[in-house]
Formats: C-alpha cells, structure tokens, sequence
C-alpha cells in the first residue's frame, strides 16, 4: 500500500454526497462494534469452549481477560495507523483497518475448540483479538476525520453516526444473540451456534473495503503539509498532551456505559438467573433508542454546541445509574431489564451524539486523526475493555450484584471533570482547517 495520499485530480473535484462519506466512514466502526458486542454477549459460550476450567467463573474470567487485553494492544494501533491516516491520507489507512478486522473475525470463526487443538484455542482467540484490537486502534480517529473535514458544517451530526452505526452494529448482535439463544439448545450453542454471529461479520468486510477504496480523500487533509508538520505522534507528545488527556477523560462515561449495556446478558445469567434472551432483549430495546437518538443529539449540538447537550446528560448517568440497578436487583424481569436499558440508551445518546464533533474539535488536521485515536483507544481500553471484568469482579468482591454502578458513577464524574475543562479553557471550539499545530 503506498504511503502517498491516494486521491486523483478528477476524484478530488467530485462533491461526494454526505450519505456516502458517512457510509464508506462507518462501515468499519460497525464492524469493530459489532465483533465487539458478539464478543461480549456470547462469553459464556467463548469460555466454555476455548477456556474450560473446572470452575466456570474462572472460564467465564478468562474470556473476559482475554477481552480486556486486546483493548491494551488498540493505543498502538491508534499511533500506527493514526500517523498513517495523518500522513498517507484517510483512505489508505480506513482500507487497512477493516482489512485486519476482517482477518480476526476469520480466526474466530474457525478456530477449533479447546478439547481439539488444546492450548492452541485459546492462543488463537487471544491473537485474534489482538488483531481486532490493533485494527480498531486507528480505526475511529481516521473515519471521524474523514466525515468531520468533508462536513464541517455539519461536524455534530456527521460524526453522530460513528456511535448510530455502532448503535445498528449492536443491535443487530443483540438480535441474533436473542434468536439464536432463544431457538438453538445450549449444546447446539456450543457446537456451532455461538459462531453465527461471527460469521455474519465476515460478509460486511469485503463490502466495507470497497467503498473505503472509492470514496475521496478528505478535503482539509488534503490541504495540510503532511511532510513538513512532523511526526504526529511526536507533535502529540510534545505540544498536545493536554487534548489527548481531555479526550480520555471526555471518553469514560459514555465507554463505560457502553461495555456495561454489552455486558448486561451475561449479568443476567450469571447474577439474576434470568434466561440469556432476556438480558438480550434488554439491548436490542438500548439499542433502538440509540438507534433513534444518538443521530437527533448530534444535529441538535450544531445548533447549541456540543458541550450544552453532553453536560446535562452526564449529570443524568450519574444520578440515575444507582437506582436503576437497584430497581433491577429487586425486581429482576424482562420489563424492568427493558425499561432500564431504554433509559441509558437515550441517555448515553445524549453524551456520545455529540462527542465525535467534540473531540475532533481538540486537534487541528495535522494531528486529528492521532490525536483522536490515542486518545479514544486509550480511554476505551481503560474504562471500556475493562469495564465487564471490572464489573464481575466487582460483583465478586463486594457481594453486591449492584456494585457495577459505582464504576458507572465514578466515571461520569471524571468526564463532567473533562468537559468542565474543555469549556474552561476554550478549547470546544473548533481549530482552524489548516495552518500551524496547535498546542495545548
């Protein structure tokens, strides 16, 4: 792949309809999205049959671990692929990128179990997941910069669709994980049935590719200097330490709620003895409302600002994540699962709607694309990767089934921290589309 930008002079004069920037920018996301909720939702299944153990807890723990290690792997992808997209252009670096995702979920899919090829199982899950989480790295800074430089005038609602189409991905995982879990026996699961989903991944892959490969290059990349701007991650470390740190701490609420929801099915089983489609149920409900609503947020913060959305809505996954799971707990049901998910889907929409636009606003084009990889994969790899282990462990610890809010709680409060900085010291506006790299 050649590490010059890939445009040509009659493709760079095309005006590119807004539906097919936000198609070829997504496509990816909700593949990553998507083999990360199957992931989540099918761990009991992982774990029995590429981690047996004598205790199932302990399988169930080693799944889950071997989830969370990827996301440590995704900040190196994020300097990798992000310098590229920074350096060679947008569209080189989204083509390899679902190309690795791509591959991953192939390893996956075929991956004998455990009782077959022994310790090789559960290597070959771990390497997979490296790969995913390496391709993921770049993945959100490259295609949230694409969207935002060809729409700048509608940044808000354009980089909305990162989450709606991480939103559909879930969804649509939730709801083969409710058919299957619902149709198939518990040893046609193991058998075969967990590895549908998987599968189903592998057909966006080619089709994602394709259009990466055809859409335009960015039109503000294109007028930055690449060559004489440096070494984005070098400029980061030096000048820009701040905005990377703003952005992890921007990224905690809403990543957090987002791998407690995926995390919910198996919560269900494991700790409220509900059947495995309820807890299923209750994210194809989340995942409608997010469906619906995160697009909405995103258009309204062009029209009041991104940070006059995100606060109140942060304030409203603060107060009410506690009671939730205490309703939850007492009144363990399909309606109660229903309603409670329906609530964090609208307000998580709220906070992430907007956040895209947001974050892109922190970096100038020389270093957006790193800037927002390193920062979002380091964030999600703390309060996102985490998050399911921390939660079980939690559980664990304290005897309480309701103890995963608190981490829910503790992460909103950072994030009002970040955002009350970021408006603080002005830096929710927007740099402009070329010129100097900005510090901060």
């Amino acid at each position: 792949m050649s590490d010059a930008p890939e445009s040509t002079a009659p493709e760079s004069t095309r005006q590119p309809s807004a539906a097919r920037i936000i198609t070829a920018a997504c496509v990816g996301n909700a593949l990553e999205w998507y083999d990360i909720a199957v992931y989540s939702y099918f761990a009991v299944y992982v774990a029995q049959v590429f981690f047996p153990a004598e205790d199932p807890t302990t399988g169930l723990l080693l799944a889950l671990g071997t989830f969370a290690v990827s996301f440590l792997i995704r900040p190196i992808g994020a300097v990798v692929l992000g310098s590229y997209a920074d350096r060679a252009g947008r569209k080189p670096a989204l083509a390899l990128s679902i190309a690795l995702m791509v591959l991953g979920t192939l390893i996956i899919v075929v991956m004998p179990p455990y009782e077959v090829v022994g310790l090789l199982a559960p290597i070959g899950i771990l390497v997979a997941r490296l790969i995913q989480g390496f391709s993921a790295g770049g993945e959100f800074g490259s295609s949230t910069a694409l969207m935002v430089e060809h729409l700048p005038g509608r940044r808000g609602f354009a980089a909305s669709w990162q989450f709606t189409s991480q939103s559909a991905s879930t969804l649509l995982a939730a709801t083969l994980g409710t058919v299957l879990t619902s149709t198939l026996t518990q040893e046609q699961l193991l058998s075969w049935g967990f590895r549908i989903p998987f599968a189903v991944g592998l057909l966006v892959g080619p089709v994602g590719w394709y259009i990466r490969r055809h859409v335009p290059e960015a039109p503000e990349f294109t007028r930055t200097d690449a060559a004489e701007a440096g070494h984005p991650g070098l400029v980061l470390l030096r000048e820009q330490k701040v905005r990377v740190l703003l952005t992890i701490g921007v990224l905690a609420a809403t990543t957090c709620l987002n791998y407690l929801i995926t995390y919910m099915p198996t919560f269900a089983i494991k700790n409220l003895g509900l059947p495995a489609s309820v807890g299923f149920a209750g994210v194809v409900v989340g995942g409608i409302a997010l469906l619906i609503a995160t697009p909405l947020a995103g258009h309204y913060s062009d029209r009041f600002t991104q940070i006059r959305i995100m606060v109140p809505a942060a304030v409203l996954i603060l107060v009410l994540i506690y009671p939730l799971f205490t309703l939850l707990v007492a009144v363990p049901g399909l309606t109660v699962m229903l309603g409670m998910l329906a609530v964090l889907g609208v307000l998580k929409a709220a906070y992430f709607g907007p956040m895209g636009a947001l974050i892109a606003g922190l970096f100038p084009a020389e270093t957006r694309a790193t800037g927002m990889a390193v920062g979002y994969n380091i964030g999600v790899a703390v309060f996102g990767g985490f998050t399911p282990l921390i939660a079980a462990w939690l559980i664990t610890t304290t005897g309480s089934p309701l103890a995963p809010s608190f981490w829910v709680m503790a992460t909103a409060a950072l994030s009002l921290g970040a955002l009350a900085t970021i408006r603080r010291l002005g830096l929710h506006r927007p740099p402009a589309p070329s010129g100097p790299t900005l510090s901060g």
